[in-house]
């Protein structure tokens, strides 16, 4: 269905007729087709694994591995690239050393800004990581969001015809789906294949919602939350990025009946988390960690994924499968002990690549000059503060006596210069002396600002520019900014200067907060998303995620 091969030369190769191109010698094999290890040597022909087991075949190369062991590489059910702060190549130099050979991408970030444009930079920025795209369905992601492009049903039809998309993304318009909006169904009927985001439903509206084709979930937050929705029909995806952290919940949830329906996936992950621990590598190695047998937890990094999506031939070690393989050092099968990569039968050594063509997707922020005074607000009792919690993307609304003790958040439009500003009062930040702005704002990535007085939330703001990215002020110094030239959200530059630039950032946040700096900034950008519960707030104001309308 995905890939097309010779089958004769395969063949041949199998059965000795002719050379293999290379031999991996001397593995343990780990077999998640049949929940095993196998001893032996795997042998590929053209990319392709064509024999595994003990028989010697002539190989152009052979390498000894010594008894090293070897997995399937493994494969992200679910990610926005936009989110590690890098572009599709830049990423991939990160991810694929450390395991993660295939993605299912949704590029609804940059398409919340640029349309059509960003999609097709997204796309054309090439790499060896194997990058299945979602056609996004939520752009924007609700009716009363401002972003920067419309996506509706006639424009996603067209998208579809032009054959580049897996399925369709994520469909976050719940009540859309549920009340049966007539551009949601639409886009519904462009394909079986379609991600869902639907954390905390349940009952009749969970069913409805299924009903529309959706087939699984990444939002869940309880054992039985995820329980309910596999016994509805629901797979689901067990996220661990950097914000949300919900893999030792989850996994409470998995058993030797129901593991057919789980896979593992980041959705977002900042590049300093993703460059120390991997992606689907750190999900592996934590769950086995928690208690997972090993086997089954490689099974959810790799096969599962491919099988749920429909994706024949890669995500295990077998005949007839894509030679994408992981060597691993230790005596044990631990992903964090990675020796090698190899992608389609060859070694992966990182390329000097260049991004594509930035110039259609930079210079995306367009503001008036913000002063302190726009920021203000006037406290009053019966206004909702957002409560945060680290590790969680929810937040509930809490009514407070006094503004003592809480911090000033504000979502500013920048796609347009309407001047919009909505405003509110924080808490589950500690911040002290300062500011933090951004452009990323999931999913319309508006301005996103949280300080403890306005004068430093203004300066962080202008400081962002018509390139946008992360401004940190300090007693109205600007401490450190990230430069996101693509579209506000990603940065051209080689990933080991992005990395050291990102560095920067939270070193400079950890002068004005105590809160880890990547959770700090990941749930800051999360602020505005109007489909997570419980309150959210976008340039328009405070949001009531259960009501679907605002305050």
């Amino acid at each position: 269905m995905v890939f097309l091969m010779n089958r004769k030369i395969l063949i041949d190769a199998a059965m000795g007729r002719i050379p293999c191109d290379l031999a991996l010698k001397n593995l343990t094999v780990i077999d998640v087709l049949g929940h095993s290890f196998i001893e032996g040597n795997i042998y590929i022909k053209e990319g392709y694994i064509v024999y595994i087991g003990k028989d010697e075949l002539e190989a152009a190369q052979a390498v000894d591995l010594k008894g090293k062991f070897a997995s399937p590489a493994f494969i992200d059910a679910h990610v926005h690239i936009e989110s590690s702060m890098l572009t599709p190549s830049q990423y991939a130099k990160v991810v694929i050393p450390k395991g993660t050979a295939t993605v299912i991408a949704d590029p609804h970030e940059i398409a919340n800004i640029c349309g059509k444009t960003g999609l097709d930079f997204m796309i054309g920025d090439k790499s060896p990581l194997r990058t299945f795209y979602m056609l996004p369905s939520c752009v924007p992601a609700t009716p009363f969001d401002s972003s920067g492009a419309v996506l509706d049903s006639k424009a996603c039809q067209s998208l579809w015809n032009e054959g580049k998309y897996l399925g369709l993304g994520e469909m976050m318009n719940y009540p859309g789906v549920v009340y049966c909006d007539n551009d949601v169904v639409e886009k519904l009927s462009l394909t079986d294949n379609i991600d869902g985001h639907i954390p905390l439903a349940t009952g009749r509206n969970l069913q409805a919602y299924i009903c529309g084709g959706i087939s699984n979930d990444h939002e869940c937050s309880t054992a039985q939350e995820t329980l309910e929705k596999v016994s509805l029909g629901l797979n689901i995806f067990i996220r661990e990025g950097t914000g949300a952290k919900n893999l030792q919940e989850l996994i409470k949830a998995v058993t030797p009946y129901n593991i057919s329906h789980f896979a593992f996936c980041t959705d977002d992950k900042h590049i300093d988390k993703i460059y120390a621990e991997g992606t689907i590598s750190n999900c592996i190695s934590k769950a086995i960690s928690l208690g997972m047998d090993p086997v089954t937890a490689f099974t959810l990094g790799s096969y599962n994924t491919a099988r749920l999506y429909g994706l024949k031939g890669i995500g295990a070690i077998a005949p007839g499968y894509v030679a994408d393989i992981v060597i691993m050092d230790k005596a044990d099968p631990a992903p964090e002990n990675i020796n090698s990569v190899y992608i389609k039968g060859k070694k992966y050594t990182e390329e000097e690549t260049c991004s594509a063509d930035i110039s259609s997707v930079s210079n995306s922020v367009n503001i008036k000059e913000v002063k302190p005074e726009d920021l203000a607000i006037e406290f009053s009792a019966h206004m909702p503060v957002i409560s945060a919690k680290p590790g969680t993307l929810i937040t509930t609304p809490v009514y407070k006596e006094s503004s003592e003790g809480l911090l000033l958040c504000a979502n500013i439009e920048r796609h347009k210069a309407t001047g919009r500003i909505g405003k509110a009062f924080a808490e589950g930040f500690n911040i002290s002396g300062g500011a933090v702005a951004q452009t990323i704002g999931h999913d319309s990535h508006n301005i996103t600002v949280l300080g403890d007085n306005t004068q430093d939330m203004a300066l962080a703001v202008n400081s962002l520019g018509s390139e946008g990215g992360i401004a940190v002020v300090k007693r109205g110094k600007l401490l450190a900014y990230l430069p996101l030239e693509v579209a506000g959200l990603m940065t051209s530059k080689p990933y080991k200067q992005a990395l050291c630039d990102y560095e920067r950032v939270t070193e400079a946040v950890k002068e004005i907060s105590s809160d880890e700096p990547g959770s700090l900034l990941m749930i800051l950008s999360f602020l505005a998303l109007p489909v997570i519960p419980e309150i959210k707030l976008t340039d328009k104001g405070l949001f009531d995620v259960s009501k679907f309308d605002f305050y």
